[in-house]
């Protein structure tokens, strides 16, 4: 009996493993509604934060500043949207680039996607960008971030 148990476990789990399917064959096809909402989250939150600051003068402190000295990808950012809100696009690219850079090409996006969301025309990349952007895994992105992130601070602060 000790064998035929032993035998149920291996075929049971045997099945489970056949029957598994890879996570990027199950996925939807993309919503631009969908991704506004997340955006829009986004956008919300970081105007809420630079609001508070710029009524109050308070931000949230950056462990690596207080511990190094050093400024973190995201030092600035809340300072950065604060001029954003008094119109200073000078003082709010000078805070931090990255972000700036950063926050012009996500309002690209979210207008793309807004005309889309209202019936206008989907606008993809190229089918070679397509291709590569389809084959990004969530780890390769955070590699990715972690990779510019790292330079970004090096840079910043040793330059």
């Amino acid at each position: 009996m000790a064998g035929h148990h032993g035998t149920q476990r291996a075929d049971r789990s045997a099945v489970s493993a056949a029957d598994a399917v890879p996570a990027i064959a199950t996925s939807e096809p993309f919503r631009a509604a969908t991704g506004l909402k997340y955006l829009a989250g986004f956008f919300g939150g970081g105007v809420a934060l630079s609001a508070l600051y710029a009524a109050t003068g308070q931000g949230i402190p950056c462990p690596l500043r207080m511990l190094t000295g050093w400024e973190c990808p995201l030092c600035g950012g809340t300072r950065l949207g604060s001029a954003l809100l008094h119109g200073d696009l000078a003082a709010a690219f000078a805070y931090n680039p990255l972000i700036f850079l950063g926050l012009i090409g996500l309002t690209v996006v979210g207008v793309l996607w807004i005309v889309e969301a209202v019936g206008g025309p989907k606008v993809r990349p190229p089918a070679r960008v397509g291709a590569l952007l389809k084959r990004m895994t969530a780890t390769r992105w955070l590699i990715a971030g972690l990779v510019v992130s790292v330079a970004y601070l090096l840079l910043r602060n040793l330059l």
